[in-house]
C-alpha cells in the first residue's frame, strides 16, 4: 500500500504540487477552502483547512506526510497544530515566508521540514543572471551547484563521448542519464563506457565559480570620488548653505577690518563667527564702531540666525537621517561588471545572498524607504539606491550601461515588466532576469518581449515541495521528460540494506546515481566512489527518481533506511 500524502491549500502552488505528486504515482489527497475545477480522478476535499473533521476525512490519521502549501504562515501553523494533534507521527512539509520561525519549528517539532519559495528559487535567478541556462541547483560539498540539461545532437561537443570520460571530470558531476533508445542507468553506462548518441539527455551539475574581489584600496577610492558628481543631489543643499555661511563670515570680517584697522584679522574673524552663529565673543569690535556698523551687525545677527538654523537642520537630516546613508551607498555603486537587483523582498534578498557568496558586485534598487531588509543588505556592504526603478534616471544611476545583468524581482508583475522594458530601452543587449508570479503570464511575457529569462518563483519551487513530500531532506531536484528525480543523503547503519555492499553493484538495482560518500573527515567521489564498500556511519549522497522513493518508505518503517535531516 502506498503512503498517503495530503496537500493542504490548493492555490496556484499547492495545486501544482498536488498534480506533480499524482503524476509520480503517489497516493495524494488535496484540501481546498474553495471550489476548484478538477479532473475526474482528483481526490480533493473542500472545507475549512483547519477543521479536524476535514483533516480526518482526508485521512490524516493514516497519512505519512502533509504538505502545507498555503501562502499564509499563520494558517499553515494552525493546520500544523491540528495535524500533529490528530497524528503525532505525521511528517510536515511546511511552506513558510518567515524563515527564522521555520528554523525554530524544524528544531522543536518532530518530522518538520520548512521550505521557502524564495530560497528555492533564488539560486536559479542568480545562475541565470550569470549567463547560465540553469534548470535547478544542488547543495553539495557545502556549496551550490547549478544544474544543466544537455540534450545531445550531432553538433554537441559531447556527441560520441563516453560517459566514463565525463565521469572523470571532478569539476562537474553527472546527475542523471536518460538514453534516447532503450533503458540504461548512469552507473551501468559509465562502467560499459556507453557513448552519448543523438537524442540522449544528460543532467550535469557544475561547481559554482567564485569571483575574487579586488582588494586595491585605490580602486575603492576612485569609485567613491567618481560617483560623487553623479549623486550630488544628496549633498547639494548642505554644500550651498555652507558656502553662504562662509561668505557671510568672510564678508563681515573684511568690513570690520576696513572700519577699524587696529583690530587683528583673527579678532575680526572670531567676532564674525560668534556674531553670526550666536556664540558671541570680542563684542568690543562692534561697540566702538560707528552706528552704521552696529546696524550692519544687527542685520547680520538676524540673517546669521536664519542661515545657521537652516544649516543645522540640513546637517542633522543629512547625518542622522537617511540621506547620509543614501549618499554613502550611492558613492559606492560599482561602475562596471556588477549586477543590478530591483526589488528587496524575500526573493531579492536570497538572490543577493547567492551573488554575494559568489563574490560578485551588486547594486540594489528599492523604492520603499522602510523596507525590512535595508539593514541586512547594508551590513553586507552592498549599496542601495532608494528610488523608483521604473525611471531611466534611476537605472542610469546604478550604472546599468556597465552592468553584467539586471535581476527584476519586485512583488508586482506589471512593475517588473516596466522596469525590464526600461532597462532594455537603455541597454538592448543587457541580460534581463524577470520575476512573474503568474506562470501563464510568464510564458506570454517571454514570448512577446523576448526577455532572456522569465521565471515564476512558485513554479520553480513546486518540484522541490513535491520531492520533499515523497521523502527526506531534498538536496536538489529536477524534471527530465516528465520524470521527477531528487537528490538526497542517506545514513548507512549496520541494518541498512546497502551496508557492506559495493556502490557499483547496488546502484543499477536501485536505479540511483551515487554522487559521493562522506566518510569521517573525507569525501569519496569519482572512480573511487563506484568501487567503495559502504560502511557503518557513511553518508551516501545520491539522486533517484521520485517514484523510487516509496521503496525508502518501506525500509524506513523498520528504521532500516535513514534520511539525513
Amino acid at each position: 500500500m502506498k503512503p498517503l500524502i495530503i496537500v493542504s491549500g490548493l492555490g496556484r502552488t499547492g495545486y501544482k504540487i498536488y498534480q506533480l505528486l499524482k503524476q509520480q504515482g503517489a497516493e495524494v489527497v488535496g484540501l481546498s477552502d474553495r471550489t476548484l475545477v478538477v479532473q475526474e480522478d482528483d481526490r480533493i476535499i473542500v472545507g475549512d483547512l483547519c477543521s479536524p473533521q476535514v483533516l480526518i476525512e482526508a485521512g490524516i490519521k493514516e497519512a505519512t506526510t502533509i504538505v502545507l502549501a498555503s501562502n499564509d504562515d499563520a494558517l499553515n501553523i494552525a493546520i500544523l497544530t491540528q495535524a500533529k494533534t490528530l497524528n503525532p507521527k505525521i511528517r510536515i512539509v511546511n511552506r513558510l515566508y518567515n524563515q527564522t520561525l521555520g528554523q525554530r519549528l524544524d528544531y522543536t517539532v518532530t518530522d518538520h521540514l520548512t521550505m521557502s519559495v524564495a530560497r528555492l528559487a533564488a539560486p536559479i535567478f542568480a545562475f541565470s543572471a550569470l549567463g547560465s541556462k540553469t534548470i535547478g541547483h544542488l547543495r553539495l560539498f557545502e556549496q551550490t551547484w547549478s544544474l544543466h540539461e544537455e540534450i545531445i545532437d550531432s553538433n554537441h561537443p559531447w556527441y560520441g563521448v563516453s560517459l566514463s570520460h565525463l565521469w572523470e571530470n571532478l569539476e562537474q558531476m553527472l546527475i542523471y542519464y536518460l538514453p534516447k533508445i532503450g533503458e540504461m542507468d548512469l552507473v551501468t553506462g559509465v562502467k560499459t563506457e556507453q557513448k552519448l548518441q543523438v537524442g540522449d539527455h544528460l543532467i550535469v551539475a557544475h561547481k559554482t565559480k567564485f569571483k575574487r574581489k579586488s582588494r586595491f584600496l585605490w580602486k575603492q577610492w576612485f569609485k567613491f570620488f567618481f560617483n560623487l558628481s553623479t549623486y550630488k543631489q544628496y549633498v547639494r543643499p548642505v554644500i550651498m548653505v555652507t558656502l553662504i555661511l562662509i561668505i557671510l563670515i568672510a564678508l563681515a570680517s573684511i568690513i570690520y577690518l576696513m572700519v577699524n584697522w587696529n583690530i587683528s584679522p583673527v579678532d575680526a574673524l572670531y567676532f564674525s563667527v560668534g556674531m553670526i552663529t550666536g556664540a558671541g565673543g570680542k563684542e568690543e569690535v562692534a561697540e566702538s564702531a560707528p552706528d552704521g556698523i552696529k546696524i550692519f551687525t544687527a542685520v547680520m545677527m538676524i540673517i546669521g540666525a536664519g542661515i545657521v538654523g537652516i544649516f543645522y537642520a540640513l546637517l542633522n537630516d543629512f547625518v542622522l537621517g537617511s540621506r547620509f546613508k543614501q549618499f554613502l551607498d550611492a558613492a559606492r555603486v560599482a561602475t562596471v561588471n556588477h549586477y543590478v537587483v530591483c526589488g528587496l523582498g524575500n526573493v531579492g534578498m536570497e538572490v543577493i545572498r547567492e551573488l554575494k557568496q559568489q563574490g560578485h558586485d551588486i547594486v540594489v534598487i528599492e523604492s520603499d524607504h522602510s523596507n525590512r531588509f535595508l539593514h541586512s543588505v547594508r551590513s553586507l556592504g552592498i549599496p542601495i539606491i532608494l528610488e523608483d526603478a521604473t525611471l531611466a534616471e534611476t537605472l542610469q544611476s546604478a550604472h546599468i550601461e556597465g552592468a553584467n545583468g539586471i535581476i527584476v524581482v519586485t512583488s508586482n508583475d506589471m512593475v517588473n515588466v516596466e522596469i525590464a522594458l526600461t532597462a532594455k530601452a537603455l541597454m538592448p543587449k543587457l541580460p534581463v532576469v524577470l520575476r512573474i508570479q503568474d506562470n501563464q503570464f510568464t510564458e506570454s511575457v517571454q514570448d512577446v518581449f523576448q526577455f532572456e529569462n522569465v521565471f515564476s518563483p512558485s513554479e520553480l519551487a513546486t518540484y522541490s515541495f513535491a520531492a520533499a513530500a515523497l521523502g527526506g531532506r531534498i538536496l536538489g531536484n529536477g524534471m527530465t521528460d516528465d520524470l521527477l528525480w531528487v537528490a538526497i543523503a542517506t545514513l548507512i547503519t549496520p541494518n541498512h540494506p546497502f551496508c557492506g555492499k559495493i556502490v557499483e553493484n547496488i546502484a543499477p538495482d536501485g536505479d540511483f546515481v551515487p554522487l559521493y560518500i562522506a566518510r569521517e573527515d573525507k569525501n569519496i567521489h569519482g572512480w573511487n566512489l563506484l568501487t567503495t564498500e559502504l560502511k557503518n556511519q557513511d553518508v551516501l549522497y545520491l539522486t533517484v527518481p521520485a517514484t523510487k522513493l516509496k521503496q525508502l518508505w518501506q525500509s524506513n518503517s523498520n528504521q532500516i533506511l535513514q534520511i539525513i535531516y
